[in-house]
């Protein structure tokens, strides 16, 4: 069997064991059935013949989990480069996690007074909230439905309507959103060769004030920006937006849970990460951190009450709704954060094969669209004056180059995509980085496109 083939026969081994998984959700407390026990031995020996099978070469794959509901074999059979999705592939302990954690209010099963997410002790997602404030150089943290979930966190708590917020031109749309839905004005600050400055800032800061008659009640930018994957001057724009007294988020979207980020030591009042996309965690998933000055403001509790029944609520945090994660999402970022703990501490060796990529990736006549050298793994590339020659003259136009990738065992660019598009290539082994820079080169070569 080929590699896809032996995954699709190793996930027949692995549904097998669910269904027997299944078989004991469905028994008694006090134990199987003679009628259960003669089923389980059946499936245990049909797990048997499917991993004889697998082991052989032998067998036929499951095509569907159900009503045409493929498995995901990406990560097993390619190289996968998508941008978004590089440093958000879970680890084999929170796959692990997964099988068992996946119910719906599975992490629920010990909530007691006061029947709040970060403080179960069982298992330990209050001590976990503790090593995650640390782990960002912060105050507090709380985990969320993902990064921009977190923005709306700030937002919904300082910006009334009418207020400004300002952003950089390069910010995620979700950032916009976050201040239209508070009834607040977005105002961008403009790069200046795809990076933002603290002086940038400064300058629309002063220039906020000066037509509006106010000071903007906050500060945000991306640590690295979705479109470059650049770096900015954070420590600048912080620096900037405390002198006027403004608080200050940092969007760590692309950089907390790759590479060192400490909240304290930037200048943040509140800090922003993704789970799902650097955290090695299953979607939606984020955290937010803020400083202990912010907390109460951020965090606040419940103080509303019913005008009929008088129920209050405890200690329920208004702006997340009581509850965020439960079940897989917040499983998979505790059983994830070891890993990401540690594998922050080597980002110089992810930088190194970033940067051998990008070297090996001009031989080809393509361009860096990032800056150079790379500071991070989401680099933009421009690719017009090399496969996209080929592609102006090929019967399958952009398709060629997507599908001479998938031969390869390369995944990740858009279907068609031969202009400017972007890739990631955090978390490869040198031995994939350097079979990935050899792919590319080889279908330069084999379209006799010049290589350096």
């Amino acid at each position: 069997m080929d590699k896809a083939s032996q995954i699709y026969a190793l996930y027949d081994a692995m549904f097998a064991l669910e269904d027997i998984r299944e078989l004991y959700r469905e028994s008694l407390p006090t134990g199987l059935t003679e009628e259960e026990i003669t089923t389980l031995t059946e499936k245990t020996q049909k797990v048997k013949t499917l991993l004889e099978n697998l082991e052989s070469g032998r067998g036929t794959q499951k095509k569907y989990i159900t009503d045409k509901l493929e498995p995901r074999i990406r990560e097993e059979t390619f190289i996968n480069i998508q941008p978004i999705q590089a440093a958000g592939r879970l680890t084999p302990e929170a796959r692990k996690a997964l099988i068992a954690y996946a119910d719906g209010y599975s992490v629920c099963d010990q909530c007691l007074s006061p029947f709040r997410l970060d403080k179960i002790q069982k298992p330990p997602l209050e001590q976990f909230h503790k090593e995650l404030a640390d782990f960002l150089g912060m105050d507090e943290a709380r985990v969320v439905p993902g990064a921009r979930r977190g923005f709306q966190v700030v937002i919904n708590s300082l910006v009334e309507k009418g207020d400004t917020v300002i952003l950089s031109s390069l910010a995620h749309y979700t950032e916009f959103l976050a201040v239209e839905q508070a009834g607040g004005t977005a105002k961008e600050v403009p790069s200046l060769n795809n990076v933002v400055t603290g002086n940038q800032y400064a300058e629309k800061i002063e220039e906020v004030n000066r037509k509006m008659g106010t000071l903007p009640k906050l500060v945000m930018v991306d640590h690295y920006d979705y479109m470059y994957g650049n770096e900015h001057d954070i420590k600048g724009i912080a620096k900037a937006a405390h002198e006027y007294d403004i608080p200050f988020l940092l969007n760590g979207a692309y950089s907390v849970g790759v590479m060192p980020v400490n909240g304290r030591h930037i200048g943040c009042d509140f800090i922003v990460g993704s789970g799902h996309k650097s955290m090695a965690s299953a979607a939606p998933s984020g955290v937010i951190g803020v400083t202990e000055e912010w907390a109460d403001k951020i965090f606040r509790t419940t103080r509303i009450s019913g005008d009929v029944t008088g129920r209050t609520f405890g200690v329920k945090e208004v702006e997340l709704l009581g509850c965020t994660l439960m079940g897989a999402p917040v499983i998979t970022l505790m059983a994830s954060f070891p890993a990401v703990r540690k594998r922050v501490e080597h980002w110089d060796e992810e930088i190194q094969k970033s940067n051998y990529f990008t070297e090996q990736f001009k031989r080809t006549g393509s361009k860096i669209l990032s800056e150079e050298p790379r500071k991070h793994t989401l680099t933009k590339v421009d690719t017009t004056e090399s496969f996209d020659t080929v592609a102006k003259t090929h019967k399958r136009r952009g398709y060629y180059f997507s599908n001479e990738l998938k031969k390869r065992g390369i995944t990740g660019p858009f279907a068609g995509a031969t202009r400017t598009w972007k890739l990631n290539v955090y978390g490869l082994s040198w031995e994939k980085i350097r079979y990935l820079t050899e792919a590319f080169i080889e279908i330069a070569e084999e379209y006799e496109l010049p290589v350096q």
